[in-house]
C-alpha cells in the first residue's frame, strides 16, 4: 500500500523551502488499527509526510530527474502532539543543502501553528536507468506519473486543459 500524504503545496521557494499540507480524514483506514479508541495520525507517517514534502522540492528542483527519493538518514526527530481526525497538518521543509544524488532539510510539521514534530532529514536520489539501462522507459514514465501529480498538487502549477472541454463547459453554463 502505497501512502500519499501531501495533499497540496501552498508555497515553494525553489531549490530553498517547501510548504505542504496533509489534511487528516477519520475515513483513512489505518486509523481503524492505530488505536481504534484514539485516532491519531501515527509518528511513522507524520515522518513520512515530511520527507514526500521534501521530495517535491527536489523534483522541482532537479526537474524531476530522479525518479526515486528515499530517506538515507533522519536525526533529532521530536513528536510534541498528536494529529487527530479533521486538523491539517502543516509540513514545512527547508533545504540546507542539495546535490544531484542528496539533500538535506530542516523540517517541521504543525498544526494551527502548533509545532507536533521536527527534524533533520537526508534524502538519497536516484534513478533506475543508473543500476540497469534497460530501466530508462520505466524512469521516464514514473517523471510524467510525478509531473502530473505534481499538477495536482501544487497550487500554484497552471492548469491544463484537453481542447474543447472548457469551451463546452463555458457554453452549458452560459444562458442562451
Amino acid at each position: 500500500m502505497k501512502f500519499l500524504l501531501v495533499d497540496r503545496v501552498t508555497e515553494l521557494e525553489p531549490r530553498s523551502r517547501i510548504v505542504g499540507h496533509k489534511a487528516l480524514s477519520l475515513a483513512e483506514e489505518y486509523l481503524a488499527d492505530h488505536f481504534p479508541a484514539f485516532p491519531v495520525l501515527p509518528g511513522v507517517l507524520m515522518l513520512e509526510a515530511l520527507i514526500q514534502n521534501s521530495a517535491w522540492l527536489v523534483r522541482d528542483a532537479l526537474d524531476f530527474d530522479p525518479t526515486s527519493i528515499v530517506l538515507k538518514q533522519a536525526r533529532n526527530v521530536t513528536y510534541k502532539s498528536f494529529v487527530s481526525p479533521g486538523q491539517v497538518l502543516t509540513l514545512t521543509s527547508v533545504c540546507k543543502e542539495m546535490t544531484d544524488t542528496s539533500s538535506n532539510f530542516a523540517v517541521s510539521g504543525s498544526v494551527d501553528g502548533r509545532e507536533m514534530l521536527k527534524g533533520r532529514i537526508e534524502l538519497r536520489h536516484l534513478r533506475l536507468a543508473d543500476r540497469d539501462q534497460n530501466m530508462q522507459a520505466v524512469d521516464e514514465s514514473i517523471r510524467e506519473q510525478m509531473r502530473a501529480r505534481w499538477r495536482l498538487i501544487w497550487k500554484g502549477a497552471p492548469v491544463e486543459r484537453s481542447p474543447g472541454i472548457a469551451e463546452d463547459c463555458v457554453r452549458a453554463s452560459t444562458p442562451a
